[in-house]
């Protein structure tokens, strides 16, 4: 009897960035797994063959920094990132209000999502305003960084910011004018009071938000993304979120692989044999001993997520050198939490298994985290997989030598170049606006670049992405680190095989090889010739020998 394959795939090319066979024209899928390619399928039929034309296959993109339970949530909010001007803002703002009043609702939140104070002359919108417009509706308006967020008096009551005796929380700030009253911002950690309002969200609503977050993922190639915080902090939606995970996988409604980074807030001190825990007996971590790789193909866990500091855009990173035209509250930004308690938690985790992922924007904020890998890795030996920098955002020369050295992974946003690279310029001056998302220079000191889109702080178009990160050309048309270019096949491998290996996951994905995932990304014209990657269609998108996306399909029905 004649072996018959589940799906045989056909193109004009097939990139595989396999250097042991780097094109091919055929490859060939059973039980969702790569079996072989072009001479290799030779007298095998399958069950389904699809020809792709002069479209291009790619090993399927990954997203290896994004905030899919965040933004799913925040597809039904009102969306700011299109308006302009607080005028528009407030009109935007009093729609919902009424829609809600329609609705005859009256303990729903007004809910936003996408705040740049860019879009508005760097203005905020005024508490007072706001107010007469809410009422005793609760509102929460989340900054497009993810690091601040607006509220109104009536949700600052809530949270206790009008008590005698309220104190900020640790690593952040709700945000008062020169008389003592709150402005309506909150900062950081800050922004946890008002998220225990909200959670925990229920299971069945995030699965439905996983479901429209990662349809949209599939429409845009991604067939693998990191999840980068669950279950914890004030980046988590609920202490079971996980299970979320594992209800919409199991019900056809994750349509991504899912690799899922619990916060440090999620981990908690465990005991186990004095031999275990790198001979210490203790380690800070989930119990049953759960770690990094615990799961399924669908959905497994990733590093341990940590914010050291806060954001470029609110000037909250920190960084060793003023920020420019920056003058409230300290303008250097701030760590989140005291670096012996950093020391103490992050060493706990990597002890009991976990390996770091450390968000660090600001450059005194990489310092500390290139400490702190340093000091685990030497105290309790190097990971197969690397420890990961997350964003890396204003890194120093020097830094770039030492990361080599440690042999770690950074994701910073190359998508962010465009979206919002002149602002960023601005905040940290012409000496320091190379340092910036750098390209080149760190694939150049041998650390891993791991693609991402940190979406939603910028759109999870990766193909825009790529682009930016060749061609460093920001909102303003000005190039933003001139020296730091890479070429489209390093653009491709930051979201393929160099994702892959920052998630340490290279051995199922990143490239295509006989006996890993079919997971593939059909471009209509190759990434490697386009004038403009991101002008590229997405023509289909395969996870696992299955279509998650077909766009002739789609193009059939319209």
């Amino acid at each position: 009897m004649t072996l018959q394959l589940d799906l045989i795939i056909s193109s004009r090319e097939i990139l595989t960035l396999d250097p042991a066979r780097p094109a091919a024209t055929r490859v060939g899928v059973m039980n969702g797994r790569i079996v072989g390619f072009d001479e290799e399928l030779d007298g095998l039929s399958a069950i389904r063959s699809e020809d792709f034309g002069s479209a291009t296959v790619t090993p399927g993109l990954i997203d290896a920094h994004c905030h899919t339970s965040w933004w799913g949530l925040g597809l039904t909010a009102v969306d700011l990132s299109v308006v302009r001007g607080l005028d528009a803002l407030y009109a935007a703002i009093a729609e919902e209000v009424a829609r809600l009043d329609a609705l005859g609702d009256s303990d729903a939140w007004v809910h936003g999502t996408g705040f740049n104070q860019a879009h508005h002359g760097g203005l905020f919108p005024s508490i007072d305003r706001l107010d007469e417009l809410t009422g005793s509706r609760p509102l929460y308006l989340r900054h497009t960084s993810g690091h601040a967020a607006i509220t109104n008096s009536a949700t600052l009551r809530l949270v206790g910011a009008f008590d005698e005796g309220f104190a900020n929380p640790t690593g952040g700030v709700v945000v008062r004018d020169a008389g003592g009253y709150p402005t309506g911002l909150i900062e950081e950690s800050a922004q946890g009071l008002v998220q225990r309002l909200l959670l925990p969200y229920a299971t069945e609503h995030l699965v439905a938000a996983l479901d429209a977050a990662t349809s949209r993922y599939a429409e845009q190639g991604i067939t693998s993304f990191t999840e980068a915080g669950v279950a914890g902090g004030w980046i988590g939606h609920s202490p079971i979120e996980v299970a979320a995970y594992q209800s919409a996988a199991e019900r056809g409604r994750l349509h991504a692989r899912a690799q899922l980074m619990p916060t440090i807030d999620a981990l908690h001190p465990i005991t186990a044999n004095a031999t275990d825990f790198q001979g210490t007996g203790s380690g800070t971590g989930i119990d049953l001993g759960i770690r990094f790789g615990f799961g399924t193909e669908q959905v497994r866990f990733g590093h341990v997520k940590v914010f050291m500091d806060g954001s470029l855009l609110g000037a909250t990173a920190a960084v060793t050198e003023d920020f420019c035209g920056h003058h409230n509250h300290g303008n250097r930004g701030y760590l989140l939490d005291d670096p012996e308690i950093y020391r103490e938690r992050v060493l706990g985790a990597y002890r009991a298994g976990w390996p770091l992922a450390l968000h660090a924007i600001g450059d005194a904020a990489i310092d500390l985290a290139l400490d702190l890998i340093d000091e685990a890795q030497t105290s309790y030996g190097r990971y197969d997989l690397p420890c990961r920098i997350e964003h890396f955002g204003i890194a120093r020369p020097d830094q770039l030598v030492r990361a080599g050295a440690l042999g770690i992974a950074v994701t910073p946003q190359a998508g962010f170049i465009n979206a919002f690279g002149q602002q960023m310029a601005d905040q940290v001056g012409p000496e320091r606006a190379d340092w910036l998302y750098r390209g080149r220079s760190i694939i150049d000191a041998g650390i891993v670049l791991a693609g991402s889109s940190d979406l939603p702080v910028a759109d999870n178009n990766l193909r825009r992405g790529m682009q930016s990160a060749v061609d460093r050309v920001t909102e303003a048309g000005t190039l933003l680190g001139a020296n730091e270019g890479i070429t489209r096949e390093e653009a491709l491998r930051t979201h393929t095989e160099w994702a892959a290996i920052g998630t340490g996951q290279i051995d199922d994905k990143g490239t295509l090889e006989r006996g890993k995932f079919a997971d593939f990304t059909v471009f209509s014209g190759s990434p490697l010739d386009a004038d403009n990657i991101g002008a590229l269609d997405i023509v289909a998108t395969v996870v696992g020998g299955r279509f998650s996306y077909d766009a002739r399909a789609q193009n059939t029905r319209d």
